[in-house]
């Protein structure tokens, strides 16, 4: 069938606009927590209706009556405690009324995983010369890692920093330049994937806490990595929270001052969504994102699930905004760039929005960049579609030409990640082979899709085990199989190659931290289609990539050409050098050929082999 020339993208349905910025106040509260001293421990902490507050601990036998603090005009609690120490454990024993319970400061920054105790803490860590600055988005290749399952030597225990830290030199080697960490704020369960956060200022100490993470992310900049920390805001816990009905006080017996008390308190996860409109909560969440760029030096920060900050039911639907979430939003971005320019805020938010990606200024959130639902689904339905006359090529022109907010790097584009191959959904091999994972067709339909990531504009992202044929299902309970690194060399290497080219560290594809972008050729008959990437044009820039979804071997296939001259084969996924068992049949280069071809003066020929992507360039200039 003749080659279908791109037809105009359709015009985009342009989502309704947040709604203007609440009149919050953005006071700026003392500092809470437990401070040491040269002598003691001063602490505060905030609780508005209690009518009493001591702190108990290992120092006074956890007296609940040895140690009171003053109340101020503000709500706070405060006191100093000359026996208290570094290392010493801690509550805070909150009367409301006759009623007295023990609980762990907000602001703790270690929880005895044994006691359930916070814990008192001072680092002295030494960040020596660490001056790595992250790239920038269109230089920028995600890792995703969960913490727990990647490097785990012991089946009963999670896996730790110091593990991932081990490994750093294999993924510096396979070319990624930022891991994303889910996260690793304290949650209570042996065993979790982090977002049932109950401590958000202190690090799980399972993995190795605060100075397990400071070590591994120092380690990290030393191997031109960068860290990118997930952090949840649109809930907490649910279970274990202190946080809950913290000094007594509720209304509708829903979790009191740091939770909405109404209708707004529900979520998928509990009703225990934060009072984004009171100020105190407010500058809770703002302090706590700060917390992980100042004293971690983390790059950057991925936020869970902002529909569900933005919106009461994480929807479309206007009269269910939240027009404090989404100030909570645009002021903690700001806050960002005000003391930490050069890091950046990623959202999770599937609704397609390009609010998220719009400046504060213009009335959006102001992320950097956002996870994209066009990309991962019609590309994830394209490759695990059994039969090839039912793949959608449409909808991947459709997810190749998705943009937020006029730039092609506001968005993040991945065909796994841990919402993607969980709760009912398995590894992409296993979706497209549940008996043979490590089959011909898993593997090479697998790996289109991944060559898809690699070559579409936008920021590409990998989880975990992905570019070594990871199957099944992502679990907390099930480390990653590392012998599938040796049993698929190849796989791993076409990764490896993928990330090189995409980087242009040879120099020959520059196009594709380029962030232009035109489908050209689109044949729904023989599951071909190919487009163009470029930063400024030109030998070595312009890049040519072929995406073939189906069975067969096309042999002189016909295509146009954004220029005369050489062109050389960067990259063919359907290699012998990943596998014997492929075809092996496109050339290492081709001549264009003058001629009208998909609207333009000279074409190529070159032969495909199945489920495949080509990657085509000219030599740079010397």
């Amino acid at each position: 069938m003749p080659a279908i020339l791109s037809p105009p993208s359709a015009p985009k349905k342009e989502p309704m606009a947040p709604p203007p910025e609440v009149d919050v106040l953005e006071a700026k509260f003392p500092e809470l927590g437990a401070f040491p001293k040269d002598q003691g421990v001063f602490f505060r902490v905030w609780a508005p209706n209690a009518t009493k507050v001591a702190v108990a601990g290992s120092f006074n036998n956890w007296s609940a009556t040895a140690h009171p603090l003053q109340r101020d005009d503000q709500g706070c609690w405060a006191g100093h405690v000359a026996e208290a120490q570094v290392g010493h454990e801690f509550k805070y024993a909150i009367s409301h009324g006759e009623n007295t319970v023990l609980k762990n400061d907000p602001h703790a920054l270690r929880i005895n995983n044994a006691s359930k105790n916070a814990v008192i803490q001072r680092s002295d860590f030494e960040w020596k010369d660490d001056s790595f600055h992250l790239p920038p988005l269109n230089e920028l290749v995600i890792y995703e890692i969960h913490v727990g399952t990647f490097a785990r030597s012991n089946p009963n225990l999670p896996g730790t920093f110091a593990g991932v830290k081990k490994l750093l030199p294999y993924l510096k080697a396979l070319g990624i330049n930022a891991i994303e960490l889910m996260p690793p704020a304290e949650f209570p369960t042996a065993l979790s994937w982090g977002y049932n956060t109950t401590n958000p200022f202190a690090v799980e100490e399972s993995y190795g806490g605060p100075d397990g993470l400071r070590d591994l992310i120092r380690t990290a900049h030393q191997n031109g990595i960068g860290v990118i920390v997930d952090v949840v805001y649109n809930h907490f816990g649910p279970g274990e929270l202190d946080l809950w009905q913290f000094d007594g006080w509720s209304e509708n017996n829903l979790g009191g001052i740091y939770f909405y008390n109404d209708h707004r308190a529900k979520t998928p996860w509990g009703d225990t969504r934060p009072d984004f409109g009171r100020a105190e909560v407010r500058q809770y969440l703002r302090d706590n994102a700060l917390f992980w760029l100042k004293e971690f030096r983390a790059d950057g920060l991925r936020f869970d699930m902002t529909a569900f900050i933005r919106n009461i039911n994480g929807g479309a639907n206007a009269s269910e905004d939240l027009p404090d979430g989404w100030s909570l939003l645009r002021w903690i971005n700001d806050e960002v760039q005000k003391f930490f320019p050069g890091r950046i805020t990623i959202a999770e938010d599937l609704q397609n929005n390009e609010w998220l990606v719009k400046g504060t200024g213009a009335g959006g959130a102001g992320f950097f960049t956002q996870w994209d639902a066009a990309f991962v689904h019609p590309v994830r339905a394209a490759v695990v579609t059994p039969a090839d006359e039912d793949r959608n090529l449409q909808a991947i022109q459709s997810a190749l030409a998705a943009c937020y907010d006029q730039d092609a790097f506001k968005r993040v584009i991945y065909s796994e990640s841990h919402d993607e191959v969980a709760n009912g959904k398995a590894r992409v091999p296993q979706e497209i082979s549940p008996d043979n994972p490590g089959g011909y067709f898993a593997r090479k339909r697998s790996t289109l899709a991944a060559g898809l990531v690699f070559t579409a504009p936008g920021v590409p992202m990998l989880f975990a085990g992905q570019e070594f044929l990871e199957d099944r299902w992502f679990r907390d309970d099930e480390p990653l199989d590392w012998s599938n690194l040796g049993a698929f060399v190849g796989i791993n290497q076409l990764y490896r190659d993928l990330i090189r080219l995409r980087l242009n560290r040879d120099g020959n594809t520059k196009g594709l931290i380029g962030s232009k972008m035109q489908v050209v050729h689109v044949n729904p008959a023989d599951k071909v289609i190919v487009f163009f990437r470029w930063y400024d044009g030109g030998p070595g820039d312009h890049v040519v990539v072929i995406a073939h979804f189906s069975n067969a071997t096309r042999k002189g296939y016909k295509f146009g050409l954004p220029a005369g001259g050489r062109w050389k084969t960067r990259c063919n996924s359907d290699a012998k050098v990943y596998s014997e068992e492929y075809a092996g049949v496109t050339p290492s280069e081709l001549d264009a050929l003058p001629g009208d071809y998909d609207g333009l003066p000279q074409f190529g020929l070159t032969d495909l082999g199945p489920y495949s992507v080509v990657v085509l360039s000219q030599d740079s200039p010397k």
